[in-house]
């Protein structure tokens, strides 16, 4: 069954206003937004089927090859002021994106393939299109990977670092990090956590300050993931921290702490993609319109190294929180006892291997309406796991950059307004998530209208009635 959220108001930070006029209109930005001089490098641990899609993809746009679609930064637009006034710029056009031709890449993988082989054995894009990238993606080779098969159990791989404790694993990352910013020429970094699913842990003592997390790492503390010190290394060196996955990773304590400490953004978790979207899309459908829900099975099926890494309890049980938290959050069963007091809610994934990337979401949905009389609705989604997440990770790449460069931004830690992105997604203390679709662009969008000083849009619509 779902767990039941819990409200509570989030403190706030008293932040120094800095105020420059905004292009698009009259009214004041807040805060300032540094442009985006110079390379972009983009560090993504775990260099499989959603990595490669996401690099090749990008190498391909930038060739003239394809469009970015289902890429927000890219063809979306904002709309600026009244309906009336007809502004809506594009996205990338109305805020100082970094553009695609300064994107540079590296990653971290326990096999040795380079891009252009992971891509070709993900099996995910079409060979022909891979082998007009050959020449790029052959040149990025993964980097020795931190890695601990307690909490991946279904895959092992020989490219892995070696040390005495997860300190000294750190350290090397953060080698790797100051390396790759040297000989990539890069003026800034994002990491991009793309890797597998790691299994269920709650947060320990160990998490709860940088002081303990520390002594953890040097003492080699079994609740420390690999995950973790990815996202310690990068945070020390000051760089953004997006987690694709549901694990813990930046979700803690400590995290929280290192990322204002040395203003590196932090997001996630979990990309949201194939059947949580069409939650997300369905579940405030039923709210608004006030119609019940009794139950609702779901149940996924793929064959990639992601379904591999989910056929194993632990692992499955990470997806399983990730996936469960969002219809008692949208429904908010408290408030609507009548109506989503007593869902039966199962969730369940199978390995299939034929099926490779392709995977297939099966949702039956049991509703009633007026007196009672009940209803259902099946949605059968056949979908691409890694052609929906590659523009995710683009879009998450180009913000999270944006909100390094903006003085607003890059001190408050987690980035809650780009929950639009992620299934189960990360707030301030105390505060639940808001996982409505259509309210996450909402805000979405309005956080960029506020940082350039143009009116927030409310949709109320009485001023076109005075």
């Amino acid at each position: 069954m779902a767990t039941r959220n819990k409200t509570a108001k989030a403190g706030k930070r008293p932040r120094v206003e800095v105020k420059s006029e905004s292009k698009h209109g009259n009214a004041k930005s807040h805060g300032t937004i540094a442009p985006a001089k110079g390379k972009l490098g983009v560090m993504i641990p775990g260099m499989g089927a959603v990595a490669t899609t996401f690099v090749a993809g990008v190498e391909a746009i930038r060739k003239g090859l394809a469009k970015p679609i289902g890429s927000l930064t890219q063809m979306g637009t904002v709309r600026l002021g009244k309906r009336t006034d007809g502004r809506s710029p594009k996205i990338k056009e109305f805020v100082p994106l970094a553009g695609l031709d300064d994107l540079v890449f590296t990653g971290w993988d326990i096999f040795e393939d380079n891009m252009y082989e992971a891509a070709s054995h993900a099996g995910v894009l079409d060979q022909r299109l891979l082998d007009q990238l050959k020449p790029f993606l052959s040149t990025i080779t993964p980097r020795a990977a931190v890695f601990d098969h307690n909490y991946v159990k279904k895959i092992d791989g020989p490219n892995v670092k070696k040390g005495k404790t997860k300190m000294d694993l750190a350290e090397q990352l953060r080698d790797d990090i100051r390396e790759f910013k040297k000989t990539s020429g890069a003026s800034r970094l994002i990491t991009m956590w793309c890797g597998s699913t790691e299994s269920y842990i709650e947060a320990t003592a160990a998490h709860q300050s940088l002081k303990a997390f520390e002594k953890a790492l040097r003492d080699n503390d079994e609740m420390i993931a690999p995950s973790m010190v990815y996202a310690y290394a990068s945070l020390m060196e000051g760089v953004p921290f997006a987690n694709g996955a549901p694990n813990l990773t930046v979700d803690l304590p400590v995290m929280l702490e290192l990322s204002r400490q040395n203003e590196a953004p932090i997001c996630g978790k979990d990309f949201k993609t194939g059947q949580t979207l069409m939650k997300t899309v369905l579940a405030p459908a039923f709210k608004a319109r006030l119609l019940g829900l009794s139950g609702w099975y779901s149940t996924n099926i793929l064959g990639n190294r992601d379904g591999e890494v989910l056929d194993d309890p632990g692992s499955f049980k990470t997806k399983e929180e990730s996936k469960l938290g969002v219809l008692d959050h949208i429904l908010q069963p408290a408030l609507y006892p009548d109506l989503y007091g007593n869902i039966f809610h199962k969730v369940r994934i199978n390995y299939y291997p034929p099926r490779g990337d392709n995977k297939e979401g099966w949702d039956n949905i049991d509703i009633f309406g007026w007196l009672g009389y009940p209803m259902q609705i099946k949605v059968d989604f056949l979908c691409r796991d890694s052609i929906l997440a590659a523009p995710i990770v683009l879009d998450l790449v180009l913000l999270m950059d944006l909100a390094k460069r903006c003085s607003e931004l890059r001190g408050l830690g987690i980035q809650e307004w780009l929950s639009f992105y992620f299934k189960s997604p990360m707030t301030a203390p105390g505060l639940y998530p808001e996982h409505d679709l259509f309210i996450q662009l909402m805000k979405l969008k309005n956080t960029l209208r506020h940082l350039k000083g143009e009116e927030l849009i409310t949709h109320l619509g009485l001023e076109y009635y005075d």
